[in-house]
């Protein structure tokens, strides 16, 4: 599979950390798909909104799937939560070795307050799933490294920095979670090497948390739905109910979402609402002045795929079904939109007013996106945003 990429060189190496700004709010700048599905040597750049471009079957999905997968383990989910079908991940043609094992390798690099930060991880998928490698870099130095010693024990051996008495630590960790997610458990903090690995290994996970994956379903969001008060699902199912929560929270979000959804849908839009039935639920409302309403019922599948993307686009952990860093104060976290077929069923004017109001809260550090389109020549020249063309 062949890359392509009008942004930056990804394989270049960065500057030097002395010349580098210094990145307040942790995010990931790089994906890398060493041996994953049908990728192989990839490495992408990821900027604060990257757009995967390609026709059906070169590998867009995959790319989404496995940064939603690394978001995951980041999250400490165990890995056969985040690879329900780990076959599917191991490399087109991989042949098993002597010991009948395949797998798969993918990694990232997250850039913040303490420079670029590597993370790669070593998954085999056959015979057992289980994570058989990990290590966590900064600055060419290692912090951490875990490493399969004896397959019949269901933990891996790790090592990481300390750079005191004893220049590393070693022990053993679960094989089916990531390490690095677990070293603020472990780790002490006493020596400055312990903590160089906790403040890394902290970057990396509130970078890699945060993510919500979004596929907006229009045929759900015409239905009416409970009045919950709960957050948006990833299918966007209940927005409805979100919007009869985030109109009376938030003046000021609801009123940019009005300008939005007026932007990007035809006819006169003065308001977008939930109208609470006498069963206990809602439905979504398009108020077109005058008295006139129209029901999400009666709009067209691109016209509520837009309301969903622009709605995730301006609100955040607190209103989206995502796990966020919990004990990080939110003014150092940034929600990631992972959204496959980004520019399904929407217009030119959809796709231009959405990118645009990508590209501003991208700006912000609020939030960053990251999808998959099949042509993104409409989004040629578009300030902030990266765009990689994929090939079959």
């Amino acid at each position: 599979m062949s890359v392509s990429s009008v942004s930056p060189e990804p394989g270049a190496p960065p500057p030097p950390l002395s010349e580098r700004p210094v990145v307040a709010r942790p995010c990931l700048t790089e994906l890398r798909l060493s041996a994953f599905a049908g990728h192989r040597g990839a490495r992408f750049a990821i900027g604060p909104v990257t757009l995967f471009a390609g026709p059906s079957g070169c590998g867009k999905t995959t790319a989404l799937r496995a940064y939603e997968a690394l978001a995951r383990l980041g999250g400490g989910a165990p890995v056969a939560e985040v690879f329900p079908d780990p076959g599917a991940c191991v490399p087109d043609r991989a042949r098993p070795d002597a010991q009948h094992r395949r797998g798969f390798r993918i990694g990232c690099t997250a850039d913040g307050p303490e420079g670029p930060v590597r993370l790669d991880v070593a998954v085999q998928a056959e015979p057992e799933l289980r994570i058989v490698g990990e290590r966590l870099t900064r600055g060419g130095l290692v912090l951490l490294e875990t490493a399969l010693r004896d397959p019949a024990r269901r933990v891996v051996q790790a090592a990481w920095h300390t750079a005191g008495a004893t220049p590393v630590t070693r022990a053993p960790l679960p094989d089916d979670r990531l390490g690095t997610a677990l070293l603020p458990l472990r780790v002490a903090g006493k020596t400055d090497g312990q903590r160089q690995v906790l403040a890394a290994a902290e970057q990396m996970v509130v970078a890699l948390r945060s993510v919500f994956a979004c596929d907006p379903h229009p045929g759900r969001m015409r239905l009416p739905v409970p009045a919950a008060s709960g957050r948006l699902l990833p299918g966007c199912d209940n927005v409805a109910d979100v919007l009869w929560r985030t109109r009376a929270e938030c003046g000021r979000r609801h009123a940019q979402l009005v300008a939005a959804v007026r932007a990007g849908c035809a006819g006169t839009v003065t308001d977008v609402l939930a109208e609470p039935l006498g069963d206990g639920t809602v439905r979504g409302l398009l108020d077109r002045g005058d008295g006139f309403r129209t029901a999400f019922e009666r709009l067209g599948d691109g016209e509520l795929r837009y309301v969903a993307l622009a709605l995730v686009l301006l609100t955040g952990p607190g209103v989206l079904e995502v796990d966020a860093a919990g004990e990080v104060p939110a003014a150092m976290q940034t929600l990631t939109v992972l959204a496959d077929a980004f520019d399904r069923s929407l217009d030119p004017c959809q796709r231009r007013e959405l990118l645009r109001l990508a590209s501003r809260m991208g700006q912000r550090g609020h939030i960053r996106v990251v999808a998959g389109v099949g042509d993104a020549s409409w989004a040629a020249g578009a300030d902030g945003v990266t765009v990689v063309h994929l090939e079959p």
